[in-house]
């Protein structure tokens, strides 16, 4: 890393012209600078010297260089082609750093990690656009290879709603905690970005598990669940009757012998009910 090192210490931000990138609303640009919080982020993702990160919209690159200086390689993908020549340049004497250019969602993880000649395990960081935060984690959880932990920037909405527990679960509760356990690291103010957006903004840290944390099969789980989330205001039991195209007298009968009560909503239900009414569900349609 002393290459990667001595890249960093002539950082400038600037582009060719020698003017400072603007944030484009298009992308839900909104650059972090504060150099405590992007201490706090790095250790929130607890990385070792020879980890490897792929982090997520690197903007103007001031969490590259905290993460670069900690870890054994940064995989940066940023979706602004505008930025990138600035991030190349920033970072051009980082061996340790890759600036991969375009939409994250296109590449898998093992493809990211093949631009920046690294192997699994890896972390994931990032400051996620917040039109976009809820499918770049189901993107990278659901992945063949997940990364070991997350650490991401998400509007503060967003962060309670991954973090909820049953009573005021969502379907993105549902969908991360099956895969990790999740907790909010801190919340950050608005000023601390550029330009401040009109939101509150929470870290969340999810620890990823090394298997599904539910006892069902998933395809089932999940058709189960997004049925069930369809229309969270409606009694569970018309939400899966009108997503799952059933009558509403075999719902009833799959909730009673899973002992759900037919009358709840779906944000009431834990993990392990959800498992409990997949099982019954697969097992009655047997039948």
């Amino acid at each position: 890393m002393t290459g990667s090192r001595a890249g960093l210490r002539s950082r400038s931000s600037r582009n060719a012209r020698g003017s400072r990138p603007r944030p484009k609303k298009r992308f839900g640009q909104h650059f972090l600078s504060d150099r405590n919080i992007l201490g706090r982020i790095a250790d929130a993702a607890d990385p070792g010297r020879d980890d490897v990160v792929v982090e997520v919209g690197p903007g103007l690159g001031a969490l590259t260089a905290v993460l670069a200086a900690r870890v054994g390689r940064v995989i940066a993908v940023e979706v602004d082609r505008d930025l990138v020549p600035t991030l190349r340049g920033e970072f051009a004497g980082a061996a340790g750093v890759t600036i991969v250019e375009g939409d994250v969602l296109g590449w898998t993880p093992d493809e990211l990690l093949r631009r920046g000649d690294a192997r699994p395990p890896y972390l994931l960081v990032g400051n996620l656009p917040y039109n976009i935060a809820a499918a770049v984690l189901r993107h990278f959880l659901e992945a063949r290879q997940p990364p070991l932990r997350i650490v991401a920037m998400v509007q503060l909405e967003v962060a309670e709603a991954i973090v909820a527990a049953a009573g005021k679960m969502s379907l993105l509760s549902v969908a991360t905690q099956v895969y990790g356990e999740p907790r909010i690291v801190m919340r950050v103010a608005p000023g601390a970005f550029s330009p401040p957006p009109a939101v509150q903004s929470a870290v969340v840290r999810i620890d990823v598990a090394r298997a599904p944390r539910v006892d069902a099969p998933l395809d089932a789980f999940f058709r189960i669940v997004r049925a069930g989330f369809g229309n969270p205001r409606k009694q569970l039991r018309n939400s899966l009757s009108f997503g799952m195209h059933v009558k509403q007298s075999v719902v009833d009968e799959v909730m009673q012998a899973a002992g759900i009560d037919v009358t709840l909503r779906p944000q009431v239900l834990s993990l392990d009910d959800w498992a409990t009414l997949t099982r019954a569900w697969v097992e009655g349609m047997r039948r």
